[in-house]
């Protein structure tokens, strides 16, 4: 909202309908937060930027050795950190693509990584925890949405750019990946049942 109103950049004009798709899910993109704040789900250590380039891999085997990157480790919701791996990882298209009318939520990756994802953790998380998973996704995408939007409407001035509408176009490929997660919540819903169900 403060970048909107500091317009520093002159670019209001042009992105009026991401603007409006961020007002209108507010609600739902603060849930998470709610539900934290209300007690019904806890705070616990995250990485916050899970990320398959964060991932150091073992050239041999390929296997997983061990997470890099952990300047971005603090408290926060273990939504965050599934939310930021599917939008990231399980987008069809790279978050930057100039074909961001393409970007969406494969479900086959979606289900790849949940099936993972819940065999080692499913133990130590909440009921509630586990039922919000789909709405991180979501909530992820659209955070990440504003965040880009909010540095295109300052000029580029936090996130690294190649061209002046870089960050228009991160913005639209999350907005693309939201909507689609959103048509997608039923099937997410349905596959975390099944894996917490075995």
């Amino acid at each position: 909202e403060d970048a909107i109103a500091r317009n520093e950049a002159g670019r209001l004009g042009s992105v009026t309908a991401e603007i409006e798709f961020c007002r209108q899910y507010e609600r739902e993109v603060h849930a998470l937060l709610d539900a934290m704040e209300a007690g019904e789900i806890p705070l616990r250590v995250t990485h916050n930027d899970t990320k398959l380039n964060n991932v150091l891999l073992d050239r041999q085997t390929g296997r997983g050795v061990c997470v890099i990157d952990l300047d971005t480790v603090m408290p926060g919701l273990v939504g965050h950190d599934f939310g930021d791996a599917i939008r990231f990882g399980a987008n069809y298209v790279a978050e930057d693509s100039r074909e961001y009318e393409k970007a969406g939520c494969n479900m086959e990756l979606f289900s790849a990584f949940t099936r993972g994802f819940l065999s080692q953790t499913q133990d130590t998380l909440t009921a509630d925890e586990i039922r919000t998973l789909p709405l991180s996704v979501f909530t992820l995408a659209v955070e990440l949405a504003s965040r880009f939007l909010d540095d295109y409407l300052l000029g580029n001035v936090y996130f690294r750019t190649e061209y002046p509408e870089h960050n228009l176009v991160r913005t639209r490929c999350q907005l693309n990946m939201a909507r689609d997660v959103m048509k997608k919540m039923g099937e997410m819903e349905r596959i975390i049942r099944e894996c917490v169900q075995g």
